[in-house]
This record gives C-alpha cells, sequence and structure tokens, in this order.
C-alpha cells in the first residue's frame, strides 16, 4: 500500500500567526516538521498542504512539495482532503502530522502506518500512558479510552477511565479529583493527534457534518466513531508538543537540545 504524509499548515492562527514559519534553532517549524517526516521508512512522499503564499514558498525554498489550498477550511483534516484532491498520485494511506509539532519521530509515522496492517480499522493513531497525575485532570490533554483488541471507545478532554474508588471518595467535593497519586493512572492514556487514515475513510470523515459529540467536546475524531469508523490505537513511548503561542518555542527548543 502507497503511503504519504500531509502536513497542514494554515498562516492564520489566532494566538501565533505565522506559526508555520517562526524559527526553531534558526530554521521554520515546518522545515523541522517536513524533514522529520521525511525519514519515515514507510511513506513514498510527504507535501505541505497551505492556505498561504509564504508557507508555500519556504516549502518550496527547502525542496520540499506543497499545494494551495482554500483559507476557509475548518480544520486540517478538510485541508488534507482537499489536497489529495489536487494530487496527481492516488494514495492508500495518508498520514496527517501536524504541521506545529517539531518533535515529530518518523518512528510515529511509521507506527500508523502500520496499524492498518488491520484490514478492520479504518483509522490509526497513538497513545500514549499518562505519567504526570495532574495530565489526567487537564482539559487541553485528551485522553482515550479502548478495548481489549486496541480499538478506540471514546476520547475526551474529561478524566477517562474514571477511577470512582480512588478519584471519587465521599469526602471530596463532586467535582474533586481524589488522590491524584494514585496508581490507577496506569489505565489512563493521553491521545497523540497523529492519524493515519485509509483514502475512502478520509474523504467520508470530511464529507460528515460534525456530530454531536464532536461539538461537545470540540474534538474531531469522535465524529468517525458516531459514524461507525473505527479508529485503532498504539502505545507510543515518543512524546510531541504543538506550538500554540510563541512561549512555547523556548521548552520546544530545550526539547530538541536534549535530542541532540
Amino acid at each position: 500500500m502507497s503511503s504519504v504524509v500531509v502536513i497542514p499548515a494554515r498562516y492564520g492562527s489566532t494566538r501565533f500567526p505565522g506559526k508555520p514559519l517562526a524559527p526553531l534553532k534558526g530554521i521554520s517549524i515546518i522545515r523541522h516538521v517536513y524533514q522529520n517526516s521525511l525519514r519515515s521508512k514507510y511513506a513514498a512522499d510527504v507535501i505541505v498542504a497551505t492556505d498561504h503564499a509564504l508557507i508555500f514558498d519556504e516549502v518550496i525554498s527547502f525542496g520540499g512539495i506543497a499545494v494551495m489550498t482554500a483559507p476557509d477550511h475548518a480544520s486540517g483534516t478538510d485541508r488534507i482532503a482537499e489536497a489529495l484532491r489536487l494530487l496527481d498520485r492516488e494514495y492508500d494511506i495518508i498520514v496527517n502530522v501536524q504541521g506545529d509539532e517539531p518533535l515529530i519521530q518518523p518512528e510515529m509515522i511509521d507506527s500508523v502506518i502500520s496499524i492498518l496492517k488491520d484490514e478492520t480499522a479504518a483509522i490509526g493513531t497513538l497513545v500514549r500512558r499518562i505519567e504526570n497525575p495532574d495530565d489526567i485532570f487537564d482539559a487541553n490533554i485528551v485522553k482515550a479510552v479502548f478495548d481489549e483488541h486496541g480499538y478506540a471507545l471514546y476520547f475526551s478532554r474529561a478524566p477517562i477511565p474514571f477511577h470512582r474508588d480512588e478519584w471519587g471518595k465521599k469526602s471530596d467535593r463532586v467535582t474533586g479529583p481524589g488522590d491524584r497519586s494514585a496508581p490507577a493512572l496506569s489505565d489512563c492514556y493521553k491521545h497523540i493527534g497523529i492519524y493515519s487514515y485509509r483514502r475512502d475513510a478520509l474523504l467520508r470523515l470530511t464529507s460528515l457534518p460534525p456530530s454531536r459529540l464532536e461539538q461537545i467536546e470540540k474534538l474531531e475524531q469522535l465524529r468517525a466513531l458516531e459514524h461507525g469508523l473505527k479508529i485503532k490505537v498504539r502505545e507510543t513511548d515518543f512524546e510531541t508538543f504543538g506550538v500554540d503561542t510563541p512561549e512555547d518555542l523556548e521548552r520546544i527548543e530545550k526539547c530538541l537540545n536534549i535530542s541532540l
């Protein structure tokens, strides 16, 4: 099966306009993401899908491949779907690597591609065991629960699974977490937002309107689950952080210094 990494890169971020072009250790964020993606063993091509000429020109300047897409897409997934329609070549598997995650590792890309060797899976994604007790109660960190075969049951910003006996002590308030350091954290996983899609699954997903649970949690992957698309997860030891604000650049740079 042929695979491609498509990196959606939007210029107009509310909190950090022009983010993909921001310098990180002397080169742009989008170049970090692109070059790390090129190291994948299983992806035949890497393509940036953008809405802005400056990002397009930056990718071309370092020898990358880019396509211009409409500026009004609601999500990166929609931008990827348009890019697929513009390309001359058809791919069996499409990997969505976010354009603001310069810590993405090629092993993560290969892992989500290999998930789809399971023919019953429509979408693949990664999870990582939660180690910091505060993360399970952080609404900015998406949690995942899955069955014994690795198929996602649900994704949520809430703490799932909720260990009633350890976190729901009668002495706590209704919203209180109880003992956050309890060993129950061994059952808790954070979602790592990299996806592999079968081509037909991606095109179907982007043709559907936003679903009820998706709108409640603001999580696009719930649209897939609500419409019966099977998402298979795999655990990874790799960690990655997105750049949301200029202040995040310093944290990312420290991580890059450690990895060098």
